[in-house]
């Protein structure tokens, strides 16, 4: 009888031990959201530097560290046209501390194809900021001078018009697609690990388009015009280019971006995250030098993400279909 009481009480020792431990970690969970951030927090590109990720994320630094105090360190893992980032997030530390860049349609098209490495609803996003138009970009001395020019150029000889964009499956990929379905035209699309290299393409004459945003137009308005902006109105920055529409191309679309962290990462730091970014893209300087480089800025917190995401994978599904992703 000793023995078995000894047992018992030995037993619950151990459970109140488990439980006190318990209890402290969900303290320290929750002193830590409160505290939250008290160090740097690395922020990863999923694609090479000088794209509109990149350019969006080193605006958000300073403002970051005026909110939180501490730095917003920024760093490349491109290829894959994302993929490989992305695939590699829900191994890193969960603690809040490490962010990742995502964008729309790329996280939900890629895995309705071949397996990337990842899935869409693996993916923790917490926050979408900004949407930027697709444009059918050309250089200044471009001899295409309207769009009208470089439809006939390749209807002339399909094929032959040479267009850079970031990578495939992307917005940029879609946006080629479906031109060349509207205009009856072919091309030949040239995907590049994000808009910066693509964009470098188009300045060293590798091609003679590209397909990116009002955004680069916006950062090479000495170097660069926009034939046509898919967007339903003409962008304010921009009152001079036409849209798709005006031009008779039923063509609307762009990039969405936002930020991930890994999936074990704690519920009140996410929230917290999702709150410090949001409070940024509040922010009426931030906002202006946002609109001034072409962005459209939204507004999308982590409790809204679900049905954010759900809206768009409705809408990316019937691209798929269109692009012969999935049947």
């Amino acid at each position: 009888m000793r023995q078995i009481r000894f047992k018992t009480l030995k037993t619950f020792a151990l459970l109140g031990g488990l439980l006190s431990a318990a209890t402290f970690a969900g303290l320290a969970t929750a002193a830590g959201a409160e505290d939250f951030p008290d160090r740097k927090i690395q922020y990863i590109i999923p694609f090479g530097p000088g794209g509109e990720s990149d350019i969006s994320a080193r605006l958000q630094q300073k403002y970051f560290q005026e909110i939180t105090g501490q730095k917003l360190i920024i760093q490349y893992m491109a290829g894959g046209g994302g993929a490989v980032g992305w695939s590699q997030l829900n191994e890193m530390d969960g603690d809040g501390y490490t962010i990742m860049g995502t964008n729309l349609p790329h996280i939900i098209l890629k895995p309705m194809g071949k397996d990337p490495g990842f899935k869409t609803e693996d993916l923790k996003n917490f926050y979408y900021f900004h949407y930027s138009p697709d444009a059918l970009i050309v250089s200044n001395d471009s001899p295409f001078e309207t769009l009208d020019d470089l439809v006939a150029a390749a209807k002339e000889a399909p094929g032959s018009v040479t267009v850079s964009g970031s990578g495939t499956q992307s917005a940029n990929d879609i946006a080629n697609r479906r031109f060349e379905s509207l205009a009856d035209v072919k091309t030949t699309y040239i995907p590049f690990k994000g808009t910066g290299a693509a964009v470098t393409a188009l300045l060293g004459g590798q091609v003679q388009a590209e397909w990116g945003y009002t955004t680069v137009a916006a950062n090479h308005s000495d170097k660069v015009r926009m034939l046509a902006v898919a967007a339903d109105e003409r962008h304010p920055q921009f009152p001079d280019v036409p849209t798709f529409k005006e031009l008779g191309y039923d063509l609307t679309g762009g990039a969405y971006r936002g930020m991930a962290v890994p999936k074990g990462t704690p519920e009140d730091v996410t929230k917290k995250l999702s709150d410090i970014f949001g409070q940024i893209n509040q922010d009426p300087e931030f906002r202006e030098k946002m609109q001034e480089l072409g962005f459209v800025l939204i507004d999308v917190p982590y409790a809204e993400m679900d049905e954010f995401m759900a809206e768009r994978r409705k809408e990316y599904e019937k691209v798929a279909r269109e692009m012969g992703i999935i049947e």
